[in-house]
């Protein structure tokens, strides 16, 4: 095969999959439709509300697809929005010109538009020869062209963004953890604005420069947000310790820092007050006890967010552990006790509650 063949060989195989993509995008929208169907009458009983409905859905989509609710209900909201006023873009995804990335980006910017301001959208996003343009170009021109046809309610929105500020922190591999700030872009272009002055004075300052812009950017973080110098940072941290380690300085085992993988026992150590709570592991030994109680507390629920990661355990989902549950339901016998119990999120705990429309038996 020659490179030629070869290009027009991966361009075929990338037309595929968007269209097989945009075909498993009807099919969510076909079980949805279904599902709401069958759950009618529970809706006219008052035995299930909307909001069950769609967690319902949810949860089928995020099993059958094999990810996380999260993604389930992005899913869900890209094949219901694909049909409420993005025709042409539909068009275009079903023949294999866009990706799953650039649909999703288009009905996100789309989102708070209604029927026929999303038709105007689609109909001037679509002069653009928007499958050349690259993930954040088409991003960008779908959320200025949605500003331009709703100014009012673009301004509205961008007053309530303001309300969802927040921080938050996920691992991210190796010892390693992302720290992510969502601002008004004019606080973090400050915030980023002071960071780069102390690079600045860094390098411009009569001592040797013996870290890298990153680094520098990464410490002085930690020094402004702590008040201490990035390498004495006062912390307790939980650690999983295999019993292996503690006999062998040297062995291959790492410790693990729940929720956050794995980290080399050396580096356990440093300036400044560290208090390592080490919980020792035996090849999966894990520690635990009866209770009469209905629900997991102290000790007890204390061990099994620790057993699970602080993940929860529903399959494809990484979500954090909201909720400690039963695996055998304590209204059909099942005991509070470790082994019985596991995290589960927040929307995996709810949805399990919802009556099945079509029980067995």
């Amino acid at each position: 095969m020659s490179r030629g063949e070869r290009v027009a060989r991966l361009e075929q195989l990338v037309a595929l999959r968007n269209s097989i993509s945009a075909e498993i995008t009807d099919e969510v929208r076909a079980l949805a439709r279904e599902e709401v169907e069958a759950r009618a009458g529970q809706l006219d009983a008052g035995l299930v509300g909307p909001e069950q409905i769609e967690s319902a859905v949810v949860g089928q989509v995020a099993a059958a697809l094999g990810m996380s609710p999260t993604r389930g209900r992005e899913q869900l909201r890209i094949a219901r929005d694909l049909h409420a006023g993005l025709d042409r873009v539909r068009e275009l995804y079903s023949a294999g010109e866009l990706d799953e990335r650039k649909v999703a980006a288009i009905v996100t910017a789309a989102s708070w538009l209604d029927g026929p301001e999303r038709a105007r959208l689609d109909a001037e996003l679509t002069t653009h020869r928007i499958s050349r343009l690259g993930l954040r170009r088409v991003g960008d021109l779908a959320r200025s062209i949605a500003a331009r046809i709703s100014p009012e309610k673009f301004a509205e929105r961008a007053t309530a963004a303001r309300r969802g500020r927040y921080v938050s922190v996920t691992p991210a591999g190796d010892g390693m953890a992302w720290l992510r700030a969502l601002l008004p872009a004019e606080q973090a272009i400050r915030c980023f604005g002071a960071l780069h002055k102390a690079v600045q004075a860094e390098f411009v300052g009569p001592g040797p420069v013996t870290r890298g812009r990153s680094q520098i950017l990464a410490d002085t973080l930690v020094e402004r947000l702590t008040g201490a110098p990035a390498t004495t940072t006062d912390v307790e941290v939980q650690v999983l310790v295999p019993l292996e380690a503690l006999v062998d300085d040297d062995g291959p085992l790492p410790a693990e820092i729940p929720g956050f993988g794995p980290v080399p026992a050396g580096l356990l150590t440093g300036d400044g007050r560290r208090t390592w709570r080490r919980l020792v592991t035996k090849e999966g030994l894990v520690i635990g006890g009866d209770s009469r109680r209905r629900t997991f507390r102290g000790p007890l629920a204390h061990m099994i967010r620790i057993r699970d990661g602080g993940r929860c355990t529903a399959p494809h989902c990484d979500a954090p552990i909201r909720h400690l549950d039963h695996v055998h339901r304590w209204a059909d016998g099942g005991a509070t006790r470790f082994d019985n119990g596991r995290g589960l999120c927040e929307f995996h705990n709810l949805v399990r509650e919802i009556p099945d429309p079509d029980p067995p038996g």
